[in-house]
């Protein structure tokens, strides 16, 4: 009797996998992890973007068979922080998981130690990441060029480029996401910092950054001043982290100027990488995604 219920349980299991119950929740498809180096011309150097892309299959035995959703793909502009690159967020998140259920399109690019801005004293990655690369992304593989489709999200320097970018050109993203951002420059720019030098060497005179494109305060007054469409915006930070006060005087801003916003802090939580694998599920169960780009769709920002 033992030897039948084993070979019982043996059967199911195999079944199991050979015919899985479908998870209707999600889209069915696999994703595609492409490594990507190209010449960049606003930099005038050889550079790396990752880029997770939905991929149709029908046969992958850790995955339900069926077809992705059809190209162009919506997609998610990914960027990291002062000191990583392309590779932090698969290296550190299972983000390329997390993008398979919503069938989003993730594009991670090098900015190195930039601020995302043109450099005074370096090279031009502000063009680069709000000109080039979407244009060249979209040269590269079947993205949409929709702005209903595209979004930005990044965590620390690449919560502030987030913002910058869906601040600077609100025609562009639907919505941006920052997590534990370095949001207020304004208020971290003294002359005890540490990092002084090299602000100087990316923004130039320091003086001058209150009110200048770089600078998150002013960009949300020009917005808030336009009739130009908002973004829906969205940003994270953990109480114990180094960023937490310039997150709380960024939505006390943005509140200010009738710019809707959303905030989430967790208590006790740092600047680190198992908060951010946390907040970045959270960020893509957020997107507004149309509910034939694997929705169902939320409205805002649109």
């Amino acid at each position: 009797m033992r030897r039948i219920n084993r070979r019982n349980k043996s059967r199911r299991f195999i079944d199991a996998i050979r015919y899985p119950i479908p998870d209707t929740r999600y889209p069915n498809h696999d994703m595609a992890l492409i490594t990507c180096e190209f010449f960049s011309d606003a930099l005038e150097l050889s550079v790396t973007m990752r880029v997770i892309l939905p991929q149709p299959t029908a046969t992958h035995a850790h995955h339900y068979p069926g077809q992705a959703m059809k190209p162009p793909h919506p997609t998610l502009y990914l960027l990291h922080g002062l000191g990583d690159n392309s590779s932090a967020w698969t290296r550190q998140t299972s983000i390329e998981r997390y993008a398979w259920k919503r069938n989003l399109a993730v594009v991670m690019p090098d900015v190195h130690r930039s601020f995302y801005a043109d450099m005074v004293h370096g090279h031009k990655y502000w063009t680069f990441v709000s000109e080039e690369l979407p244009r060249v992304s979209r040269q590269f593989f079947h993205l949409s060029n929709r702005r209903e489709d595209n979004f930005v999200a990044g965590l620390s320097m690449g919560g502030y480029g987030a913002f910058k970018l869906a601040l600077s050109h609100p025609d562009r993203f639907a919505a941006a996401a920052s997590l534990s951002g370095a949001l207020d420059r304004t208020s971290r720019l003294e002359s005890s910092d540490k990092l002084n030098a090299e602000f100087t060497n990316v923004f130039g005179d320091l003086s001058a950054y209150p009110g200048s494109k770089n600078d998150l305060l002013h960009l949300a007054v020009e917005l808030a001043k336009g009739d130009r469409p908002h973004p829906a915006l969205i940003h994270f930070c953990g109480t114990a982290d180094f960023c937490y006060p310039e997150n709380i005087a960024f939505r006390d801003h943005l509140r200010g100027l009738g710019i809707e916003s959303a905030f989430r802090e967790h208590p006790g939580r740092d600047h680190e990488w198992g908060y951010w694998d946390q907040t970045i599920q959270d960020v893509i169960e957020w997107l507004p995604l149309r509910a034939e780009d694997g929705g169902p769709a939320n409205p805002a920002g649109r």
